[in-house]
C-alpha cells in the first residue's frame, strides 16, 4: 500500500488540489514569479564579486598611502579614498567576503539549532516540550541586538564569535516556527494513518513532516539572511566583528561617518549601497518565494 503523505496547507487541514499540489520546476517557477529571479540575480552577483574580488579589487584593499587619502571618487579610484590613501572600491569588494558569509553561516547555525528544538518540541510534546520551549523563551525575553551584542562581548570580539552570536539570536525564529507548523502537521490524518500503520518516528518525520516544513522554511532563511546582515554590519559598525584593517562594511560606514562633517561623502557611500543592495536583494528573493510557494496567495 502506497503511505506517501499528500502535500497539505500549512494552515487548513485540508489536502491541496491537484492544482496547487503538481510539481512545479525551477524553469516554471521563475517563469510565473520572475521576482524570484531578480533577487537571485542581484545576489549572485554580490556573491560573485566578493568572490572575484582578489582577481577584479583594483589597489590592495588594507595598503595605506597617505599622499592619496579621502581623494574623491574618479578615474583612479572609483568610490574615493579613505583617510588613510586605501582605495573604498577595493575595500568594498573585498568587505563582501565578509559580510556576506556571515548571513549564510548564521542563518545555518539558526536553522539546524532552532528547526530541531522546535521539531523535537511539538513531536514530543508534554514535559520535553514545556522545558525545550521555556529556554526559547528565555532567549525571547532578550531583544535580539542587545544579546547579540552581549555574546560577542562576552566572547571577544571576532567574526567568528559575531557569527555565533547572530546565529544563536535566530534560534527562536525557526524553532517556534517549525513547532507551529509541526503541531498543524501531526494532527492530520495522513500522519495519523501512517502511525497506525507502524511507520516509526524517524519515517514520519522524514516522509512526512519535512517536504511539509520546507516552504515556510525556505522563505523565512531568505528573510533572516537580511536581518542577519544587519545585525553584522551593526556589530561592526561598533567594532565587534572582524578586527581592523580587515575590509567590513559595518566597520567603513564607521571609520568614514567622522568625516561626513567635512563633506567626505564617499567613505559611506560604497559600504551603505552595499549592504542596501544585499538586503533588498535577500528580503525581495524572501517575498517573492512567499508569494510563489505560499498555496494561500494562489491564484
Amino acid at each position: 500500500m502506497n503511505t506517501a503523505a499528500p502535500t497539505f496547507s500549512a494552515v487548513e487541514d485540508q489536502p491541496l488540489s491537484l492544482e496547487e499540489r503538481r510539481p512545479t520546476g525551477p524553469r516554471e517557477l521563475l517563469i510565473e514569479h520572475p521576482r524570484i529571479l531578480v533577487g537571485l540575480a542581484l545576489l549572485l552577483l554580490l556573491v560573485l564579486l566578493a568572490v572575484l574580488a582578489p582577481l577584479i579589487a583594483p589597489h590592495d584593499p588594507i595598503a595605506v598611502d597617505a599622499d592619496h587619502a579621502r581623494l574623491p571618487p574618479g578615474p583612479g579610484h572609483l568610490f574615493g579614498t579613505d583617510e588613510l590613501g586605501r582605495d573604498v572600491f577595493s575595500r568594498v569588494l573585498w568587505g563582501g567576503r565578509i559580510s556576506l558569509p556571515v548571513a549564510f553561516v548564521a542563518v545555518g547555525v539558526g536553522l539546524t539549532v532552532g528547526g530541531l528544538t522546535g521539531l523535537v518540541a511539538a513531536y514530543r510534546g508534554g514535559a520535553t516540550d514545556l522545558l525545550l520551549m521555556r529556554l526559547i523563551d528565555g532567549i525571547l525575553a532578550f531583544p535580539a541586538l542587545i544579546l547579540a551584542i552581549a555574546l560577542v562581548a562576552a566572547l571577544g570580539p571576532s567574526l567568528r564569535n559575531a557569527m555565533i552570536a547572530i546565529g544563536v539570536v535566530q534560534i527562536p525564529v525557526y524553532a517556534r516556527l517549525t513547532r507551529a507548523q509541526v503541531l498543524q502537521i501531526k494532527s492530520l490524518d495522513f500522519v495519523t494513518a501512517a502511525r497506525a500503520l507502524g511507520a516509526s518516528p524517524a519515517r514520519i518525520i522524514g516522509r512526512h513532516m519535512l517536504p511539509n516544513l520546507l516552504n515556510p522554511l525556505i522563505v523565512q532563511v531568505s528573510l533572516s539572511a537580511a536581518a542577519a546582515m544587519l545585525a553584522e554590519a551593526t556589530l561592526s559598525f561598533l567594532g565587534l566583528s572582524a578586527p581592523p584593517p580587515t575590509p567590513d562594511w559595518g566597520f567603513m560606514i564607521n571609520s568614514g561617518q567622522s568625516f561626513l562633517i567635512n563633506g567626505d561623502w564617499w567613505m559611506t557611500l560604497g559600504p551603505g549601497l552595499a549592504i542596501c543592495l544585499a538586503v533588498f536583494g535577500f528580503n525581495w528573493l524572501g517575498d517573492a518565494l512567499r508569494d510563489a510557494l505560499d498555496p494561500r496567495l494562489r491564484t
